[in-house]
């Protein structure tokens, strides 16, 4: 689409996101990942850089962290990069998809793993910003995340399956009280630094 404009009036929920195992056989569990997650209730389009994702709130976010599971239970060190947003029009391909209910279509049974997370959130717009942040953040001190404050980001250590439930959570009450939000994760599984600190305690 030419010359789009956001003008928050689309409830439409898109992620672009790129994900990178850390071997050398990375084509296959990328692809392999992708072929293995029901991707029937969302837009999806896979390009040489990233793939972009469009659809209904829960759809986004199981679809998301689906592939993310099925990439990391491969055991490979497995990053995955995501920008979450809500509130632009984007994609008139993805308003079909509007319609459907709120049944998730993938197990996320996988997501039973350490993993890491530098997280931000933007609600863009608000003169409040800052206490939907720090409400999010308290929010994923209550599920029992390992909480770090860092430069531009939040860091969540914890659980995979309570990790993206944060995401999901926390993307999900600010566009309630926001136009237009946009959330960022970068999430590690299987990561050497990880097995690092464990061998050094």
């Amino acid at each position: 689409m030419e010359n789009q404009v956001c003008n928050g009036t689309s409830r439409i929920v898109g992620c672009r996101f790129s994900i990178h195992p850390m071997t050398d056989d990375f084509v296959s569990v990328i692809l392999g990942a992708l072929e293995e997650v029901d991707t029937s209730k969302v837009w999806m389009k896979t390009a040489d850089v990233s793939t972009c994702v469009r659809g209904r709130l829960p759809h986004v976010f199981d679809v998301t962290q689906a592939i993310f599971a099925q990439a990391a239970k491969t055991g490979h060190h497995v990053a995955f990069s995501g920008t979450y947003s809500v509130g632009c029009p984007g994609d008139t391909e993805g308003d079909v998809y509007m319609s459907e209910d709120d049944t998730k279509m993938n197990n996320q049974d996988d997501l039973d793993q350490y993993t890491a997370c530098d997280f931000a959130l933007y609600p863009l717009g608000s003169d409040s910003y800052m206490e939907m942040i720090m409400e999010q953040i308290e929010a994923a001190k209550q599920r029992g995340l390992e909480v770090e404050s860092i430069h531009y980001a939040t860091k969540l250590r914890g659980e995979a399956r309570e990790i993206f439930a944060t995401l999901e959570n926390a993307f999900a009450v600010t566009q309630e009280h926001n136009s237009h939000v946009v959330m960022t994760a970068s999430i590690s599984a299987n990561s050497p630094s990880h097995q690092k600190e464990n061998d050094d305690e």
